[in-house]
Protein backbone atom coordinates (compact mmCIF):
# COMPACT_ATOMS: atom_id res chain seq x y z
CA UNK A 1 0.00 0.00 0.00
CA UNK A 2 1.50 3.59 -0.83
CA UNK A 3 1.59 6.03 1.60
CA UNK A 4 -1.19 8.16 -0.05
CA UNK A 5 -3.23 5.07 0.03
CA UNK A 6 -2.59 5.12 3.64
CA UNK A 7 -3.76 8.50 4.18
CA UNK A 8 -6.92 7.87 2.45
CA UNK A 9 -7.64 4.81 4.48
CA UNK A 10 -6.14 7.11 7.37
CA UNK A 11 -8.94 9.60 6.92
CA UNK A 12 -11.74 8.08 6.31
CA UNK A 13 -14.74 9.17 7.82
CA UNK A 14 -15.53 12.78 6.23
CA UNK A 15 -11.76 14.22 8.06
CA UNK A 16 -9.64 16.03 5.75
CA UNK A 17 -11.81 15.37 2.90
CA UNK A 18 -12.98 17.37 0.22
CA UNK A 19 -16.15 16.98 -1.58
CA UNK A 20 -15.73 12.81 -1.44
CA UNK A 21 -12.28 13.23 -3.42
CA UNK A 22 -10.01 12.10 -0.95
CA UNK A 23 -7.73 13.57 1.79
CA UNK A 24 -7.43 17.51 1.61
CA UNK A 25 -3.58 18.09 0.05
CA UNK A 26 -1.43 21.24 1.65
CA UNK A 27 0.33 23.89 0.76
CA UNK A 28 3.47 22.34 -0.70
CA UNK A 29 7.24 23.92 -0.46
CA UNK A 30 9.64 22.28 -2.74
CA UNK A 31 13.25 23.92 -2.20
CA UNK A 32 16.29 23.03 -4.75
CA UNK A 33 18.68 21.29 -3.63
CA UNK A 34 20.59 20.65 -7.10
CA UNK A 35 23.71 21.38 -8.63
CA UNK A 36 23.51 25.15 -7.92
CA UNK A 37 20.92 26.12 -5.66
CA UNK A 38 22.13 25.11 -2.07
CA UNK A 39 25.65 24.75 -2.59
CA UNK A 40 28.37 26.92 -1.01
CA UNK A 41 30.28 27.32 -4.60
CA UNK A 42 27.35 29.64 -5.61
CA UNK A 43 26.53 30.98 -2.76
CA UNK A 44 29.27 31.44 0.10
CA UNK A 45 28.22 31.90 3.66
CA UNK A 46 24.64 30.91 3.22
CA UNK A 47 24.11 28.32 5.54
CA UNK A 48 21.80 26.13 3.30
CA UNK A 49 21.12 23.22 5.34
CA UNK A 50 19.82 25.55 8.67
CA UNK A 51 17.74 27.54 6.23
CA UNK A 52 16.09 24.31 4.41
CA UNK A 53 15.18 23.02 8.55
CA UNK A 54 14.40 26.59 9.39
CA UNK A 55 11.72 26.59 6.37
CA UNK A 56 10.52 22.90 7.89
CA UNK A 57 10.32 24.09 11.59
CA UNK A 58 8.41 27.71 10.23
CA UNK A 59 6.07 25.63 7.97
CA UNK A 60 5.12 22.96 10.46
CA UNK A 61 1.75 21.04 9.91
CA UNK A 62 0.48 23.94 7.73
CA UNK A 63 2.02 22.99 4.87
CA UNK A 64 4.72 19.99 3.72
CA UNK A 65 8.36 20.89 2.70
CA UNK A 66 10.41 18.72 0.54
CA UNK A 67 13.63 19.13 -1.49
CA UNK A 68 14.35 18.34 -4.87
CA UNK A 69 17.73 18.00 -6.84
CA UNK A 70 17.09 20.22 -9.62
CA UNK A 71 14.25 22.25 -10.73
CA UNK A 72 16.30 23.20 -13.76
CA UNK A 73 16.48 27.39 -13.12
CA UNK A 74 19.70 27.50 -12.11
CA UNK A 75 19.97 31.12 -13.09
CA UNK A 76 17.70 32.24 -10.10
CA UNK A 77 19.46 29.92 -7.32
CA UNK A 78 18.49 29.64 -4.95
CA UNK A 79 14.73 28.61 -5.67
CA UNK A 80 11.64 27.71 -4.27
CA UNK A 81 7.92 26.34 -5.59
CA UNK A 82 4.99 27.54 -3.56
CA UNK A 83 2.10 25.10 -4.53
CA UNK A 84 -1.38 25.42 -3.62
CA UNK A 85 -3.58 23.57 -1.29
CA UNK A 86 -6.44 21.54 -2.73
CA UNK A 87 -8.53 24.60 -1.43
CA UNK A 88 -6.26 27.35 -3.18
CA UNK A 89 -5.85 25.09 -6.60
CA UNK A 90 -10.05 24.80 -6.74
CA UNK A 91 -9.45 28.99 -6.24
CA UNK A 92 -7.33 29.03 -9.26
CA UNK A 93 -4.26 29.06 -7.52
CA UNK A 94 -1.14 28.03 -9.24
CA UNK A 95 2.48 27.06 -8.09
CA UNK A 96 4.53 30.47 -7.63
CA UNK A 97 8.03 29.88 -8.50
CA UNK A 98 10.38 32.33 -6.10
CA UNK A 99 13.87 32.74 -6.88
CA UNK A 100 16.99 34.13 -4.80
CA UNK A 101 15.54 32.74 -1.51
CA UNK A 102 18.46 33.84 -0.05
CA UNK A 103 17.71 35.41 3.63
CA UNK A 104 15.98 34.00 6.56
CA UNK A 105 13.58 37.47 6.34
CA UNK A 106 12.27 35.39 2.90
CA UNK A 107 11.74 32.10 4.81
CA UNK A 108 9.63 33.86 7.45
CA UNK A 109 7.43 35.17 4.67
CA UNK A 110 7.03 31.87 2.85
CA UNK A 111 5.79 30.20 5.94
CA UNK A 112 3.69 33.57 6.78
CA UNK A 113 2.26 32.75 3.10
CA UNK A 114 1.98 28.86 3.80
CA UNK A 115 0.10 29.55 7.35
CA UNK A 116 -2.17 32.05 5.60
CA UNK A 117 -3.36 29.50 2.98
CA UNK A 118 -0.93 29.87 -0.24
CA UNK A 119 -1.77 30.51 -3.61
CA UNK A 120 -5.68 30.84 -4.34
CA UNK A 121 -6.09 31.42 -0.99
CA UNK A 122 -3.79 34.61 0.01
CA UNK A 123 -1.24 37.20 -1.59
CA UNK A 124 2.36 36.67 -0.59
CA UNK A 125 3.37 39.07 1.71
CA UNK A 126 5.97 41.62 1.69
CA UNK A 127 9.13 41.09 -0.55
CA UNK A 128 8.30 37.97 -2.25
CA UNK A 129 6.14 40.01 -4.69
CA UNK A 130 9.86 40.51 -5.56
CA UNK A 131 11.00 37.27 -5.73
CA UNK A 132 8.45 36.01 -8.16
CA UNK A 133 10.21 34.00 -11.46
CA UNK A 134 8.81 33.48 -14.60
CA UNK A 135 9.76 29.49 -15.79
CA UNK A 136 8.97 27.72 -19.46
CA UNK A 137 6.07 25.51 -19.20
CA UNK A 138 8.32 22.71 -20.08
CA UNK A 139 10.27 23.49 -16.73
CA UNK A 140 6.89 24.54 -14.79
CA UNK A 141 5.21 20.90 -15.76
CA UNK A 142 8.17 19.26 -14.88
CA UNK A 143 7.98 19.92 -11.13
CA UNK A 144 7.73 16.60 -9.07
CA UNK A 145 4.31 15.73 -7.68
Amino acid sequence: MSRRERDRVGKQGGAGKQGGRGPAAPVTVTVCRGCCCGTQEKHPGVDHAGQYERLRAAVGDAGRVRAVKCLDTCAHSNVVVVGPSSEGRAAGGRPVWLGWVLADDMIEEIATWVHSGGPGVAEPPGLLDLQQISVSRRVGEGLPG
